[in-house]
């Protein structure tokens, strides 16, 4: 396999790779703990936010031409306010922060390091942006209780605390999305977690 990473500036990407994110967005969130009955019309949506960011980036993962994985990261001041709303809460300046957005992979394509490539590529745009203290990004909460957790799941936890980042306990926003089974959307907490952005 010839698997390489590809930078692309969000008002940049052209339509073919956008849809392939979207794609890869449905297809690996349907998984816990996000279960996520995904449609296209909710992804336009979603993504469009980081279209119209002139400052916003998608890395790539690609195997000749496939997309097989896709991370993607804009500053916050680009993002919606419900995702700036628990920044200003903590009097945290949305500008001096970089939102790393999702990071989705096949499964045949995990383990081969490029959950650290996607943070490094996010980190080093973040840092060539300027201005930035902070790099940060949301995840689920879920009860640790809930019956849908498959058996032996690893979360990635371990792997973003050896990233250096930390959760926020009380930074949380709330986002609706329709689950596998639910007739309707409904909202789930995310919290997010955060890291200093140090100097190149």
């Amino acid at each position: 396999m010839s698997l390489r990473i590809e930078c692309v500036r969000g008002d940049a990407i052209d339509a073919v790779r956008l849809q392939a994110v979207a794609r890869l967005r449905i297809d690996v969130f349907r998984d816990w703990p996000y279960l996520y009955d995904g449609d296209a019309a909710y992804e336009a949506r979603y993504l469009a936010t980081y279209t119209r960011s002139a400052r916003s980036l998608f890395v790539l993962a690609l195997d000749g031409e496939a997309v097989v994985g896709a991370s993607t990261g804009l500053p916050l001041a680009d993002e919606e306010p419900a995702f700036q709303a628990p920044f200003r809460e903590r009097g945290i300046d949305a500008g001096e922060v970089f939102y790393c957005g999702e990071s989705v992979l096949l499964p045949a394509y995990r383990g081969r390091g490029l959950g650290h490539a996607f943070f490094d590529a996010r980190e080093a745009h973040a840092r060539a942006l300027g201005g930035m203290r902070f790099t940060a990004f949301a995840a689920v909460d879920r009860d640790p209780g809930d019956p849908r957790r498959p058996a032996g799941h690893r979360g990635n936890e371990a792997f973003w605390r050896g990233r250096g980042y930390v959760r926020q306990p009380g930074m949380t926003l709330r986002l609706a999305w329709k689950e596998l089974g639910a007739q309707v959307e409904s909202e789930k907490p995310l919290t997010y977690w955060l890291r200093p952005l140090e100097a190149a």
